[in-house]
């Protein structure tokens, strides 16, 4: 029932709040140090009233629908075939796993180096860490995908496209799709990561501007308080898209 899936969370907010309250009164700790929540619900009102926040946070957005698009699509073309081409996956598989294992903070600058600090590099970032989890789900799901339905579809003749559009592709779209929950997740951490490197917009500016120049801790935590509701928004969006398309019907 809808009541047995909101009520625990609603009830775990608020005892998480309720003792971050306690907290702060307890400690008696001052707001730039660490302020309560509701000094930071009054702050994450007022900045989205004044139209600080709308800026940033629409910055923030296309740098993720760009970047997640992008890394979305080759990490599905790029996991595809390399779970259909033993040779492509024999090649290419150990520099993926090379490149994943270089962190990002690590490329984020070179990026800026060499795209600049603006839209485009921001959303590279955010491909790059989005392909990686996308392709390895990708290559787990196409190889998943019972060999019965496979050899029923060669009895039949079908061609590669028509093998791929109605056999495969909706055989592996449950785990593909949770490939895409946990990438548009990090989506938003590559963008944030991005962002700190330079530009004069986005979520991760205004986090260094709060903390730095303006010390304003409140903004900080209302700035942290809109990127989990844009990371909760978008798995909600993925999951959703999941459970209407790969989960058969009862």
């Amino acid at each position: 029932m809808i009541r047995d899936r909101v009520v625990p969370p609603l009830l775990a907010l608020a005892a998480f709040l309720a003792a971050w309250q306690l907290l702060v009164f307890a400690g008696n700790y001052p707001t730039f140090i660490l302020p309560g929540p509701l000094v930071v619900g009054q702050r994450f009102v007022a900045a989205w009233a004044d139209g600080t926040m709308e800026p940033h946070v629409a910055m923030t957005l296309a740098e993720i629908g760009i970047g997640f698009a992008g890394g979305a699509l080759a990490g599905m073309l790029a996991g595809y075939v390399l779970a259909r081409s033993s040779l492509a996956n024999r090649v290419a598989s150990p520099y993926l796993v090379a490149a994943q294992a270089v962190p990002i903070l690590a490329l984020a600058p070179l990026m800026a180096l060499w795209f600049g600090s603006g839209l485009l590099a921001h959303a590279l970032i955010v491909a790059l860490i989005v392909f990686f989890p996308v392709a390895i789900s990708t290559v787990v799901a196409v190889h998943g995908v019972d060999r019965r339905l496979l050899e029923m579809a060669r009895s039949y003749r079908v061609t590669r496209s028509q093998r791929l559009r109605l056999v495969e592709l909706p055989a592996a779209l449950p785990g593909i799709l949770g490939g895409l929950r946990i990438g548009v997740t990090l989506a938003v951490v590559g963008a944030i990561v991005a962002e700190w490197t330079g530009g004069d917009t986005g979520l991760g500016v205004l986090i260094n501007l709060a903390r730095g120049s303006l010390f304003d801790i409140p903004l900080l935590f209302a700035t942290l308080l809109t990127i989990a509701l844009i990371g909760v928004a978008l798995y909600s969006i993925v999951l959703l898209v999941e459970r209407h398309y790969a989960v058969p019907p009862a």
